[in-house]
């Protein structure tokens, strides 16, 4: 078995971000060489996550910060000195690793679904580590 890991940057842009990483992932997976294994991806972060859904419409990722502001409000009555527990309920709540099969060394993804970066707590210099495993 093959592993190949690395680490990329993701710089985002503003305070809530979905960026699109699957072009950075996909470099990843070709410089690897595995074509059969899988992609796993891991966010070092307490306000950051990653996740997989619609790339298609981009009104996808605006309804699902707008979601995620409804669901995780940013309350006074918060306790953290910093001021952004919302931002660490919703890296909790989506998630900070994400999995993807490798068959013919592609990444087995659906039709419709993308690789994003979330920020949560930005604009920041994050990174994101990549492992694959495979033959």
């Amino acid at each position: 078995m093959k592993i190949h890991t690395e680490t990329i940057q993701v710089n985002t842009k503003a305070s809530q971000s979905f960026e699109d990483i699957g072009p950075k992932i996909r470099e990843a997976l070709e410089k690897s060489g595995i074509k059969e294994g899988s992609v796993t991806l891991f966010v070092p972060h307490t306000t950051a996550a990653v996740t997989i859904n619609e790339n298609a419409d981009p009104d996808v990722v605006t309804d699902m910060l707008l979601g995620l502001d409804k669901a995780f409000p940013d309350r006074r009555d918060f306790k953290h000195m910093e001021g952004n527990s919302h931002a660490h309920l919703k890296s909790s709540a989506v998630g900070v690793d994400q999995t993807i099969l490798v068959s013919n060394g592609s990444m087995l993804l659906g039709t419709w679904q993308g690789l994003f970066f979330c920020e949560f707590d930005g604009p920041r210099n994050r990174k994101l580590h990549i492992r694959i495993t495979g033959e």
